[in-house]
């Protein structure tokens, strides 16, 4: 998905994808080089698309359990730890990331 896309743009290309966007929930796309992520947000009364950019390294994307091209599902540490720039994959070993 080109991360230049906005909001209009990454809803029909989830639409398209899945069939439709569930209110309540997020969808997250990244660039090639996984510098950049978007977010597509339905809150339920409408959509919003938040970006963030690391200038230092990557986002670290989380194992997928299956092969079968189904959605990545993450928990909210994993969430934190990605939106934050964070491998979760070592979660359990850091303990940095609370909620306030």
């Amino acid at each position: 998905m080109d991360t230049r896309s906005g909001a209009e743009r990454l809803l029909a290309h989830m639409v398209h994808a899945l069939g439709s966007a569930n209110a309540h929930h997020g969808y997250m796309f990244a660039n090639a080089r996984a510098t950049r992520i978007k977010m597509l947000v339905h809150d339920g009364f409408g959509v919003w698309c938040a970006a963030r950019r690391l200038n230092i390294g990557g986002f670290a994307w989380p194992a997928q359990g299956s092969t079968s091209g189904a959605p990545l599902t993450l928990t909210r540490e994993q969430f934190d730890a990605l939106v934050l720039g964070l491998p979760c994959q070592s979660l359990k070993d850091m303990h940095v990331i609370t909620r306030l």
